[in-house]
């Protein structure tokens, strides 16, 4: 871990705990600071606030206190999720005090070098392809971010041997000043998390601070067939490669049909890429990309692409059975999602769909329901799937109560050669606290299907 002269007795303030800010203030404390937490969760519900008190830091709980930032802080280190409107965040914006995500702290005290992976869609997806490329090369990678393991507490353990692959959000991006990853990544840009953002400029500006500070030493892996993400790309100091899943080009990474090219040359066959659809696609060459940039042999990202299936809940291979396969998109929490799962396949699909009553439309999913053969769906929207599925002429429309039910009605409805999907185009809260949840659920009933 490097020291870190800019926080060494200074005053810091770390606002919001949880993984990340318990972790911040921990090596802040180690590396010199005056740390000082705040945590709206009550001291006596507090592990997080015990524990650090224990250490020696200072710690105020149950409420953010108007008069906090008269202790003369140098520095906020503020959770990704407390947002910029917040009263504190809002007045140390005022008096010109930085603040920071820990994602920021992490850059600056890690002796590896950082890859950092942001967009609308696919983080995960490429962040866990990368990091799989990676170790198939023997490049020592570390896994970091967004993704759920603590950044800080990966860089203050990783060498100049390591490399740290980093999912980073518009959350923890908008808290960075001097980030500056050797390989960025910049997947797609969708409207999202505008309760968050003021607007949608705000956000995607916030996800071109991940290649803000790099230079031509650095390299930026960007959408080549997003209009939005081309504009800003053409903003960035780093050496570019552009990625296109629908067409060879001559320069960066591409596929046809057939093929995936490098520069305009054959790189490998398409058909190894075990992973499903145009998303995935767009995922796969991202992460070629960024391995072959770090040298990792085309043999080594071949391995990866051909054995991995999938992030767990999104578009996941479980099995086969009776010659019908399952997959588990719980993920898929609105209809652009369960679109892009549907795109990836042309066999026959049991769609499995429902939850949460948003009043978002499901007409994005229009385009590629002629594949599929039965739509069972459940929950709380399950009158509206019922009226789109037969407006749609969806051979057979199955309305049930629960998941289980709704698995059952799939299976029995399937044939060999089917394919069994959950992607709900709906939040999980009517019968679910997550998506994670859900989905084990749907892996459990997959897996107790007997032979």
């Amino acid at each position: 871990m490097k020291k870190l002269p800019i926080v060494f007795h200074k005053k810091i303030l770390v606002l919001g705990l949880a993984k990340s800010g318990t972790a911040a203030a921990e090596i802040l404390h180690d590396l010199g600071a005056f740390v000082t937490v705040n945590d709206s969760k009550p001291f006596e519900q507090n592990e997080n606030a015990q524990y650090l008190l224990s250490k020696g830091l200072t710690v105020i709980c149950g409420s953010h206190p108007e008069d906090l930032l008269d202790e003369g802080f140098s520095l906020i280190v503020k959770n990704p999720g407390i947002p910029y409107t917040n009263p504190v965040v809002a007045e140390a914006n005022k008096r010109g005090i930085p603040v920071w995500t820990e994602v920021e702290l992490a850059y600056r005290i890690s002796e590896a070098p950082m890859i950092g992976i942001t967009g609308s869609n696919g983080k995960t997806t490429t962040t866990t392809l990368i990091f799989e490329m990676l170790a198939a090369a023997n490049k020592k990678p570390k896994i970091a971010g967004n993704i759920g393991t603590v950044a800080t507490s990966v860089a203050k353990e990783a060498t100049e041997d390591n490399i740290i692959v980093t999912e980073l959000s518009s959350f923890q991006l908008m808290g960075t000043e001097d980030l500056k990853p050797k390989v960025s990544v910049l997947l797609n840009l969708y409207e999202a998390h505008l309760d968050y953002h003021r607007d949608f400029q705000e956000y995607t500006d916030a996800k071109f601070k991940i290649t803000q500070k790099q230079d031509a030493s650095d390299w930026l892996v960007f959408n080549g067939e997003q209009q939005i993400v081309k504009d800003y790309a053409q903003k960035s100091n780093a050496s570019k490669i552009p990625f296109y899943v629908s067409l060879k080009t001559k320069d960066g990474i591409s596929a046809d049909d057939l093929y995936v090219y490098w520069n305009g040359e054959q790189l490998f066959n398409r058909s190894i890429i075990a992973l499903r659809g145009k998303h995935n696609l767009e995922n796969a060459l991202a992460a070629t990309a960024t391995a072959l940039m770090m040298n990792c042999s085309v043999e080594a990202i071949i391995q990866v692409l051909s054995t991995f299936h999938g992030v767990k809940h999104r578009t996941q291979f479980i099995k086969e059975w009776k010659g019908r396969k399952f997959y588990n998109d719980s993920k898929a929490t609105n209809a652009l999602a369960t679109k892009s799962a549907l795109e990836g396949f042309t066999e026959p699909v049991i769609l499995i769909a429902g939850g949460v009553d948003r009043g978002h439309s499901f007409d994005e999913l229009i385009p590629y329901l002629h594949r599929v053969k039965a739509l069972v769906h459940y929950g709380a929207t399950k009158d509206r799937l019922q009226k789109f599925g037969e407006a749609q002429r969806i051979p057979s429309v199955v309305s049930v109560q629960t998941l289980g039910e709704a698995f059952e009605m799939a299976t029995e409805l399937s044939s060999e050669g089917d394919i069994i999907l959950l992607s709900p185009a709906c939040a999980s809260w009517d019968q679910y606290e997550s998506f994670e949840i859900r989905g084990e659920e749907f892996i459990n009933r997959v897996i107790s299907l007997e032979e």
